[in-house]
């Protein structure tokens, strides 16, 4: 019986995702409490990271949006 492929468990750091989606910090949390970017995992007490495939999910639903030609 075969399983559903899971994506790898790749984890971020801001700056990793900063740079992969030009975004700075502020820009990222505004996005964030207006639900519109993933929200980061709690990797410890004071570090924070996001999943690499909901990042890449999230620039592909963008660049998506952004080739959909209106009429």
């Amino acid at each position: 019986m075969s399983r559903p492929i899971q994506p790898r468990l790749i984890v971020l750091r801001r700056r990793q995702v900063e740079a992969r989606t030009g975004l700075g910090r502020s820009s990222i949390y505004a996005l964030i409490a207006d639900g519109q970017f993933p929200a980061p995992i709690r990797l410890s007490a004071n570090t924070v990271g996001w999943l690499e495939h909901e990042i890449d999910g999230w620039i592909a639903e963008r660049t998506k949006a952004s080739r959909t030609v209106m009429s």
